[in-house]
């Protein structure tokens, strides 16, 4: 037969309530009852029934990820990370998809589902940063990416800016000065796109280097095939290229056959540094430099803090910015004598 709560408090010589208190981690307990609950717990192998906690609070013990599409690397390795941070907490993860432009964010954030999730995770690529009442809602909700709002929201992000002009400031490092960049959105003035430019034009104004369009390859999505097209753009402009900054690490990779197919060399040619660090950069040939913006962090950063309003905090809406870190792989390992 199961263990009871009762058995357990039988055990430790306490009452049911003192148990239950333990459990559920009420802070004013002596150590020393603490101590033998919980080793009446270890002794008896009680486990908790989280599904009846749940009940008990009023929860459902699920929280939600919406991200634009599980097919784009990034996202898909994103989900993981939420899962295993959600696990770790004892939740459960349902996960949806809002389209690779957040066609469907307002659907979501309004979806009948809120009534089955304790909060929503949204990594949103579509809400207006000055109009937005689709994120007035009622329930628990932490925002990733990279949208602006005014809105008293949760918002976990990463440092796009930053990352971006330490990636084009190590291809300066090493030698480069005619470096292209992939992923521009022209006509953004908000968004990944238009921070990871700035980021790359930052460096270069840094080393004295002015900006050229022909030097800016457009990608209206961020995949391997629209970095083969945005490299082949900068490529046929007949401008020289020493160096190239994908603003994910898909139009890195995209970026990399094309060049390859050329009949140039990587990183002796062109060096290539990308962003996201996705499980595929180590395993390309040669191996992708790139920025990993830490998931992990952002993910367990993102869970922590929707747990938090799913408890009843209160406090003022969060800002956090993700660490990152460059990985030097064999992309830019040197680069040839001009």
């Amino acid at each position: 037969m199961a263990v009871t709560l009762r058995d357990v408090a039988a055990r430790a010589g306490v009452s049911f309530k003192t148990v239950s208190n333990v459990i559920n981690d009420y802070p004013h307990i002596r150590p020393a009852t603490r101590e033998r609950v919980e080793q009446a717990i270890a002794e008896l192998g009680y486990t908790t029934n989280i599904a009846a906690r749940n009940l008990r609070r009023g929860r459902t013990g699920m929280i939600s990820l919406a991200v634009p599409e599980l097919r784009v690397s990034y996202f898909a390795e994103l989900a993981d990370s939420v899962m295993r941070a959600a696990e770790a907490r004892d939740l459960a993860l349902m996960i949806e998809q809002t389209g690779y432009y957040g066609e469907r964010e307002p659907a979501v954030l309004g979806s009948a589902m809120r009534r089955f999730t304790d909060g929503l995770i949204l990594a949103t690529v579509a809400a207006d940063p000055y109009h937005h009442p689709e994120l007035k809602v009622s329930y628990p909700l932490v925002l990733l990416g990279d949208r602006m709002v005014e809105e008293q929201i949760d918002h976990v992000t990463m440092a796009n800016v930053e990352g971006a002009r330490a990636a084009t400031e190590h291809l300066l490092a090493i030698g480069c000065r005619n470096i292209a960049v992939l992923g521009v959105h022209p006509e953004e003035e908000h968004g990944t796109a238009a921070l990871r430019l700035e980021g790359y034009r930052q460096a270069l104004a840094a080393a004295g280097i002015a900006p050229r369009r022909e030097l800016e390859g457009d990608a209206d999505r961020w995949v391997r095939g629209t970095g083969v097209a945005a490299m082949r753009q900068v490529l046929d402009s007949g401008t020289k290229v020493d160096g190239v900054f994908g603003m994910n690490d898909s139009l890195a990779l995209g970026a990399l056959h094309e060049i390859q197919s050329r009949g140039l060399r990587v990183p002796q040619d062109v060096a290539l540094i990308g962003f996201d660090n996705i499980d595929a950069a180590q395993y390309s040939g040669p191996g992708l430099t790139t920025i990993d913006p830490n998931r992990d962090e952002i993910a367990n950063r993102a869970v922590e803090l929707l747990m938090a309003r799913i408890d009843g905090g209160e406090a003022p809406a969060a800002r956090f910015t993700a660490s990152f870190t460059l990985v030097q792989r064999e992309s830019t390992s040197c680069q040839a004598s001009s």
